[in-house]
């Protein structure tokens, strides 16, 4: 079974768990992923294949995130809950990402592989292991790894 099709199965659990936020989570994803294939040139009945599932969760994750900086920014937590308790729904469909920690020793690797030694092969190098951990380390924890080594 395909994410997209465990997301409408889901669906049909949250109406009638009578859930509110997991129901209109869940819509919001589903008109996401219409809106993506329809993009893409599908038809909206088509399913979205898993790489592109994960990555519309992980827009509105992003999406989320930015909406709720902002909203607690300007002291509106009666506007920023409702997009936390979403934001959590979301990211139970995202795989666990790597830590800094588990990045540390494959930059290690890939510094030694491509033999930067300065500051100049920064950005080579965060591309590279980029690369190699594609969708499972978040860019910003691959770029403060990277920048440590030197």
């Amino acid at each position: 079974m395909t994410l997209h099709e465990t997301l409408r199965e889901t669906l049909k659990e949250a109406m009638k768990a009578k859930d509110e936020v997991r129901l209109r989570t869940v819509r919001s994803m589903l008109t996401a992923m219409t809106n993506e294939l329809v993009a893409t040139g599908k038809k909206p009945q088509d399913m979205i294949e898993d790489a592109g599932f994960l990555a519309v969760v992980k827009r509105l994750a992003k999406q989320r995130k930015e909406s709720i900086v902002q909203f607690d920014a300007a002291g509106r937590a009666d506007l920023s809950e409702p997009e936390k308790a979403e934001l959590m729904i979301l990211e139970a469909y995202l795989p666990t990402l790597m830590t800094q920690e588990a990045i540390r020793p494959i930059a290690e690797a890939k510094k030694a592989e491509l033999g930067v030694s300065d500051k100049s092969g920064v950005g080579k190098l965060i591309g590279a292991v980029n690369r190699e951990l594609a969708g499972k380390a978040d860019g910003g924890d691959i770029k403060t790894v990277v920048e440590s080594l030197f």
